[in-house]
């Protein structure tokens, strides 16, 4: 077997990505986007016709009928759709992102997400195969408590902190997503070293972490590494829950042929995770300011997706025009 397929014989793989083609070279089971991802799609040409459908969509359903207000709305439409085709393709679940703007609002979000699932399910696509993805902010952990008790399961993500995980288990999240390279990015600029080993990746350590501490207490939440930058990071977690990976690091394992031996075992937890810890508002704000890397790499987490999600409405109005 390939590396690629190795790795799968431990990990559930998903696809980091909005192109569908990819999704479908890998077979994965499922799959994540983000608002980046989606714009990058967007951009493409062979997907100029779900771009036109979800403007046509947001033409009909906006009430303010002003070109940036039908491209603010057709921006959520977008998203469905990349996701409806993405599930034509994987047998599992597709993660749909709450507006990033909105990640400090958790009324706001419960809103969005509520609306999100709405379109899905009017389209006949059930709850259970939506992730809805939520900033792993005090206020999105809150918002995604409450989703999870109608039955609307959460992906939460930009999570960089251990204290952001023990939240999103105590809230009973069904997913999280800790960002493995943007830790590394940042230990990398602070320290000025050119590179960490897979077994010293600050990345690699903190979702290591992670998944022990949540298989000793027995949380269900599902741990699932994402934002890699190099095979060695990916293959540092085998036997996390799940990995999401972008194409061209997926096209990697599948060319090559390394052992790729589990390292994460639920077995073994019991004597690897830390000790139970119990969270409010007051110690989650304290955690967090303690915590340079979480709190700087959050914060340009939700910038760089909220820019993201502006730059798209901006480059749709153009599209919109052309409809007529």
């Amino acid at each position: 077997m390939n590396s690629l397929e190795q790795l799968k014989q431990v990990t559930v793989v998903v696809a980091d990505t909005g192109d569908f083609a990819s999704i479908q070279k890998f077979r994965p089971r499922d799959a994540t986007t983000n608002p980046s991802l989606i714009a990058a799609a967007a951009a493409m040409p062979q997907y100029a016709g779900v771009v036109d459908a979800a403007l046509k969509w947001a033409k009909g359903d906006s009430a303010d009928k002003s070109p940036a207000a039908v491209c603010k709305r057709a921006v959520d439409r977008l998203a469905v759709e990349f996701g409806m085709e993405i599930l034509k393709v994987v047998p599992g679940r597709v993660s749909t992102e709450v507006d990033a703007r909105l990640s400090y609002d958790t009324d706001a979000s419960i809103e969005k997400a509520r609306d999100l699932i709405a379109m899905y399910e009017k389209v006949g696509v059930k709850r259970d195969r939506i992730l809805i993805k939520l900033a792993s902010t005090w206020e999105g952990i809150k918002a995604a408590e409450i989703l999870e008790r109608e039955g609307i399961h959460c992906n939460l993500t930009l999570l960089f902190g251990f204290h952001q995980a023990v939240a999103c288990a105590e809230a009973k999240v069904t997913l999280i997503s800790p960002f493995v390279g943007r830790i590394l990015d940042w230990f990398l600029k602070s320290t000025g070293r050119a590179s960490y080993p897979s077994a010293e990746d600050p990345g690699v350590l903190s979702v290591t972490a992670i998944f022990n501490y949540y298989k000793r207490h027995g949380y269900k939440t599902e741990v699932m590494g994402a934002s890699f930058r190099n095979v060695g990071e990916i293959t540092g977690l085998a036997g996390c829950d799940l990995l999401t990976i972008a194409p061209k690091l997926l096209a990697e394992l599948e060319a090559s042929n390394e052992p790729v031996p589990r390292l994460l075992d639920a077995a073994l937890a019991a004597t690897r995770g830390a000790e139970l810890m119990h969270l409010d508002k007051a110690q989650f704000d304290t955690l967090h300011a303690e915590d340079k890397m979480a709190n700087e790499k959050l914060k340009e987490g939700i910038d760089g997706f909220s820019k993201a999600i502006t730059e798209l409405e901006k480059s749709l109005e153009p599209k919109l025009a052309a409809l007529g």
